[in-house]
């Protein structure tokens, strides 16, 4: 085991890739991101997630609402409003997730290259 790696122990990896595999789906990372700056509305998220369905977006606002890293506040009003915010541990997340977005910017030149230089190999 090499220093700074967590221990994965034996009986716990059902439950690491359970909620891995939460967050690596194709939106709940997208939403995370989306909500740093703060509350927003339905509406709100969607526009700023190219690509994401009404029905993609609704499950995995629920998913999140459910594992705890977003509150779903509703406000009386006529039509009643919805705002979705990070939780505690929600923002929690940033940090890792930032770090990873840094990562894929910083990274996208070689992997790009190694795509192409991948693909010229397999033609041959």
């Amino acid at each position: 085991m090499s220093p700074g790696k967590p221990e994965m122990p034996a009986g716990d990896c059902a439950t690491v890739r359970l909620i891995l595999d939460r967050l690596g789906d194709k939106w709940s990372l997208y939403i995370v991101g989306t909500l740093e700056d703060g509350p927003l509305r339905f509406n709100e998220i969607r526009r700023r997630i190219e690509g994401v369905s009404q029905r993609m977006l609704t499950l995995n606002l629920r998913s999140l609402e459910r594992d705890g890293l977003v509150t779903r506040t509703v406000y009386p009003t006529k039509p009643p409003s919805v705002e979705y915010e990070l939780t505690a541990l929600g923002r929690t997340l940033l940090e890792p997730v930032n770090g990873l977005i840094t990562w894929v910017r910083k990274s996208q030149p070689a992997i790009t290259q190694a795509q192409k230089k991948y693909d010229r190999l397999q033609q041959d």
